[in-house]
């Protein structure tokens, strides 16, 4: 009698979606004192704790917050152009490095076979700066940024544009952030999720740890396998 072996079924594929600030690095600096100089050519005097309040949002949604609904589209492309001239400006000048574990993380996850992308509320030109800066380009197959969509998170669709540039379903990524907006994204978006805190007191994700370096060597596995709770 004849017998059929057995093909093993091909791993699914697996994706890990980062947001950038607060998550890889920490450039809330460059962030706030280019917001404050660009608003206060405006003559708008930002303040820390309304900075706080908007950071991680796009810029149109920051400007209309502060305006008006009907703030011209043109006045927030000028504001914000020189806004994102400046942070890039101090980038280059004053340096960033990756947040504590990340770099673990980045070379782990590519190494056992992960698709990695970054979606990112920010512009590309900056998003770019970054990756030149820190030497970290070649561990992300995708880059989402604030030009590639529509609506801003917590609307999911940042995320679900990542998954399918790189190839795999929703259920099968892993989004890390910072901020409960991008937090809710990825849960919307049917994404397990991992918080990473810093400025925001709790966020409703699946893992909540304060540093990269706090996760479980089988987390990001055991999300995807179903054994962390939501």
């Amino acid at each position: 009698m004849s017998t059929t072996k057995h093909q093993p079924t091909p791993l699914q594929p697996r994706a890990v979606l980062w947001d950038m600030d607060g998550t890889l690095l920490d450039s809330s600096e460059y962030h706030w004192l280019s917001w404050r100089e660009a608003l206060e050519a405006e003559n708008y005097q930002l303040t820390r704790e309304k900075f706080s309040s908007f950071f991680g949002h796009r810029n149109d949604t920051i400007m209309r917050a502060l305006y008006g609904t009907d703030y011209p589209a043109n006045e927030i492309k000028r504001v914000s152009d020189y806004k994102e001239a400046r942070y890039r400006e101090m980038l280059r000048e004053g340096g960033v490095e990756l947040l504590p574990g990340v770099a673990r993380w980045l070379t782990r996850l590519h190494g056992d076979g992960w698709r990695q992308a970054i979606a990112s509320s920010a512009p590309l030109l900056n998003i770019e700066a970054i990756l030149d800066v820190l030497g970290i380009r070649g561990y992300f197959g995708a880059v989402i940024t604030a030009e590639d969509v529509e609506r801003g998170k917590p609307d999911p669709q940042v995320f679900l544009r990542a998954a399918e540039k790189v190839g795999v379903p929703p259920a099968r990524s892993v989004v890390v952030e910072d901020a409960p907006a991008g937090v809710e994204a990825g849960r919307r978006g049917g994404m397990r999720t991992i918080g990473v805190l810093t400025e925001h007191s709790a966020l409703q994700a699946d893992i909540v740890v304060r540093s990269l370096e706090e996760l479980p060597d089988t987390a990001f596995d055991d999300l995807l396998d179903g054994s962390q709770s939501s």
